[in-house]
């Protein structure tokens, strides 16, 4: 089985996780949007450490490419293509949306599942997914929009899940797919690392300079802020992965 290093950080929930050689997934998080360019690196570390292996046994590395924070995914795929050039890996962005609906799909059995994620502004992210054959496929492909607006297909025994719910109930107020809506799913690197599986199997890996984030709002400019940020997690990444061995040398 792949090993496979995955990396979230589009929310105010930052994580970490590895799927190992024998199918365990080892996963790290950490909450509070400010600290996720200072947090991500100690957590791979850790799991590189508890796993026993070094950052170029991983087979690729999966980050949440969006849509979510958009600090929150350049430092994401700042971090992976960082880490996957110092130790010449290849990179799998993967749907923060999709990886919510397969915790959703674990949590509840169902195999038809809308994700949908706070975006602020009052808006929302969200997608329709159905669980088919082993496999996701897009029943309403990623999109942005006002609350009011979501409108999934309908299909029997749909779950629905995300902090949009939370976020706006008013909105979502007598819609029946809200009525029991998983408010506290959250995109995490544990689910983007078991669906870097299947996504390294069919092809979908790429070279760490083609990485990109899903950006569903257009945004103008980084602040200096945001600049520093998503700089000083890239650096630190290529830094840290000059040093993998030493970094994740036995458990």
């Amino acid at each position: 089985m792949a090993i496979i290093l995955a990396i979230e950080t589009s929310s105010e929930l930052a994580s970490c996780a590895l799927v190992n050689s024998d199918g365990t997934v080892l996963a790290r998080e950490s909450s509070g949007v400010r600290t996720h360019s200072q947090s991500v690196l100690p957590m791979v570390q850790d799991l590189l450490r508890e796993a026993g292996i070094k950052l170029a046994d991983c087979d690729a590395i999966a980050f949440g490419a969006g849509p979510g924070s958009f600090t929150g995914v350049r430092t994401a795929c700042g971090v992976a293509q960082g880490l996957a050039f110092g130790a010449g890996l290849l990179v799998l962005p993967l749907v923060t949306l999709e990886a919510m609906a397969e915790a959703c799909r674990a949590r509840t059995g169902a195999s038809d599942v809308l994700a949908v994620l706070d975006a602020r502004m009052n808006e929302v992210y969200w997608a329709q997914y159905r669980y088919l054959d082993g496999a996701w496929t897009t029943v309403c492909a990623p999109a942005l929009c006002a609350p009011g607006v979501v409108a999934p297909q309908p299909a029997a025994g749909l779950a629905a899940c995300g902090n949009g719910f939370a976020a706006y109930p008013e909105a979502f107020a007598g819609k029946d797919f809200a009525v029991a809506a998983h408010a506290d799913i959250l995109p995490h690197a544990r689910e983007l690392a078991v669906l870097g599986l299947p996504a390294l199997a069919r092809g979908a890996a790429v070279a760490a300079d083609a990485a990109q984030p899903l950006y569903l709002r257009n945004k103008v400019a980084y602040t200096s802020a945001e600049r520093q940020a998503i700089n000083a997690a890239a650096g630190a990444a290529a830094g840290a992965a000059a040093t993998a061995p030493a970094a994740g040398a036995g458990a």
